[in-house]
């Protein structure tokens, strides 16, 4: 079983940054993706940003593009969502999710076998 601990999220005004991390636990398990995906209220959860575990490959959509940057630290197992010039539009509740082995692209929810609890990320304007 894969334990996933998000931890970063929180309140900022327009046009500040937030940095969130990623934490997986567990044992002898596989990460091939990590992902992070957002849901705010009213809407379908979306995804974000992805990254392949080992080659480094990251997607983005077009949306947070230039302004949000993944990245992972392979020792720790953790990964990271850095964003800046933070708009109202990215209020969410923000998970990440880690996809064991390569099913499904990068981009798609269901790909991912574990998912975090979550983090509220609020942008005031």
């Amino acid at each position: 079983q894969v334990q996933l601990v998000e931890s970063g999220g929180g309140l900022v005004q327009a046009g500040g940054s937030l940095r969130l991390s990623c934490a997986a636990s567990g044992r002898a398990f596989t990460m091939y993706a990590m992902g992070w995906f957002r849901q705010a209220p009213g809407k379908e959860r979306e995804f974000v940003a992805g990254i392949t575990w080992s080659s480094g490959n990251t997607y983005y959509r077009d949306s947070v593009k230039g302004r949000f940057t993944i990245s992972r630290d392979n020792a720790k197992k953790t990964g990271y969502l850095q964003m800046n010039s933070l708009e109202p539009e990215d209020t969410a509740v923000y998970y990440c999710a880690v996809a064991a082995w390569a099913t499904m692209a990068v981009t798609s929810s269901s790909g991912y076998q574990h998912w975090g609890q979550g983090t509220q990320v609020t942008v005031s304007s």
